[in-house]
């Protein structure tokens, strides 16, 4: 890179005054805003339990960097908008991100540069001399469900789990890639497993398989770990059609779980509809507008199922055409009529999108390892810095017109300000903008978080 020789920048005159630039402010990062997510964590213990979640096989007479400040400087880094570990060469020095990562001494202490952090993503099962990282994938599994948990004062009647699927594209040769036609691109396909806003679990998986794919085996986990807490708490499992499987159903029905599952049409169930069709046809014949006619019934596949299951069908005729739906459920009709299972109930799976897409933001797609360890730790790493999120939101933006905002708005409008930093013998003081338009939510989240 070419090094700056000028001191001193002088652009086009306004207003009869000359306009000079120089970097000589000292000590200023883009990043001031991250010392309310540090105290959304003091809040949570997030970091300190991830760090639990890791073996540090390294000598602590000889590191640098402890595990829980690699572990703070990346999700904080994440949520930051700071997707590679590239990055983080450029971000030793940012004065913000060092204190929020733990270090003592932040702008004296540099921050781990990108090899660091490389051989912290590149955990293996087991230590050896190269890689002295090591991750357990079950403990972080459960940290997702008890940092849930925790998030209530007390058990709910009742929770829907919603699990659903999306494609991550692969631009190289990693472990497990796969063509996958629907999507028309190499990729993997990871599980998302949420409750409300909470993610539950990730499961990094390859695209040659089955849409519902080890689903059962990561329910079976989650429903564990949260009756151990709730024991008495109502669990309805919700999904598309890719997880309407007769050995998920089964399994649901077998341990007290409910559940309502897309189901794809075939012959059979549209001429069981025929008649609502025709009526939901004529009164949009007469209203001009889509018209929707909700039916029940029971229904067995030819040879998939093991069992006759309720089946609620919407048979809608939009303008020109017909559009049916089904799902397929255990709850009986005396709780959810069909009209209210489909529209309250299922319909509202699709807020589980923003979620997913929020993992996104967060750069969750950064799967460019070599191996699926590491990639799925990437994924985790993403998914933790989600939590970390939901946590602001919820005890710092409730009740505020940020308390629904997306991951986007969030770091635009919250951790992207600019900080002046300070330091003396006995303070680390932090300077803001006199302009910055949301001084009264930073004060609100201030207010809520340091409680």
């Amino acid at each position: 890179m070419t090094q700056c020789t000028q001191n001193e920048f002088e652009f086009t005159a306004t207003g009869g005054r000359r306009v000079v630039a120089a970097f000589d402010a000292g000590a200023i990062s883009s990043n001031g805003g991250a010392l309310l997510l540090r105290e959304a964590d003091r809040r949570i213990g997030l970091i300190e339990a991830m760090a639990k979640c890791f073996r540090d096989g390294r000598d602590p007479g000889l590191i640098e960097h402890t595990l829980s400040q690699l572990l703070a400087q990346r999700i904080y880094g994440l949520a930051l908008g700071y997707e590679d570990l590239n990055d983080h060469d450029e971000l030793r020095d940012d004065w913000v991100l060092g204190l929020v990562s733990g270090k003592t001494k932040p702008g004296e202490q540099p921050l781990a540069g990108k090899s660091t952090l490389n051989r912290l993503e590149l955990s293996t099962s087991t230590t050896d001399r190269y890689k002295k990282i090591v991750y357990e994938a079950q403990a972080l599994d459960a940290l997702y469900v008890n940092v849930f948990l925790q998030a209530h004062a007390r058990a709910p009647r009742q929770i829907v789990i919603d699990l659903d699927t999306t494609d991550v594209a692969l631009h190289g040769h990693q472990e497990g890639r796969f063509f996958h036609g629907y999507y028309d691109h190499y990729c993997y396909l990871p599980l998302y497993i949420f409750c409300g806003e909470h993610l539950l679990g990730v499961r990094l998986r390859k695209a040659d398989q089955d849409a519902a794919a080890g689903a059962q085996v990561e329910l079976a986990r989650i429903v564990a770990q949260i009756r151990a807490a709730w024991p008495k708490v109502v669990i309805v499992v919700r999904a598309d059609s890719g997880f309407c499987r007769d050995a998920l159903m089964s399994w649901c029905e077998a341990n007290a779980v409910d559940y309502v599952l897309g189901f794809a049409r075939n012959e059979r169930l549209l001429r069981k509809i025929a008649k609502p069709m025709r009526k939901a046809k004529a009164r949009a014949a007469n209203s001009g507008q889509a018209e929707r006619v909700f039916t029940q019934f029971r229904y067995r596949t030819l040879d998939s199922w093991s069992r006759g299951r309720r089946v609620v069908a919407k048979s809608e005729y939009l303008p020109g055409k017909e559009n049916p739906r089904f799902v397929v459920t255990s709850l009986a009709p005396d709780r959810y009529a069909p009209k209210r299972l489909y529209e309250e109930l299922y319909c509202a799976r699709g807020e589980m999108e923003n979620c997913i897409k929020e993992q996104l933001s967060l750069f969750a797609e950064r799967v460019s390892s070599a191996t699926m360890l590491a990639n799925q730790l990437r994924m985790y790493l993403s998914g933790f810095a989600y939590t970390l999120f939901i946590a602001f939101r919820r005890l710092g933006l409730a009740g505020t017109e940020l308390a629904r905002a997306q991951v986007n708005t969030l770091r635009l409008k919250m951790l992207k300000i600019g900080a002046l930093v300070k330091t003396s013998v006995r303070r680390i003081v932090i300077a803001f903008s006199s302009s910055h338009p949301y001084q009264a939510l930073f004060a609100h989240a201030y207010a809520k978080l340091l409680l």
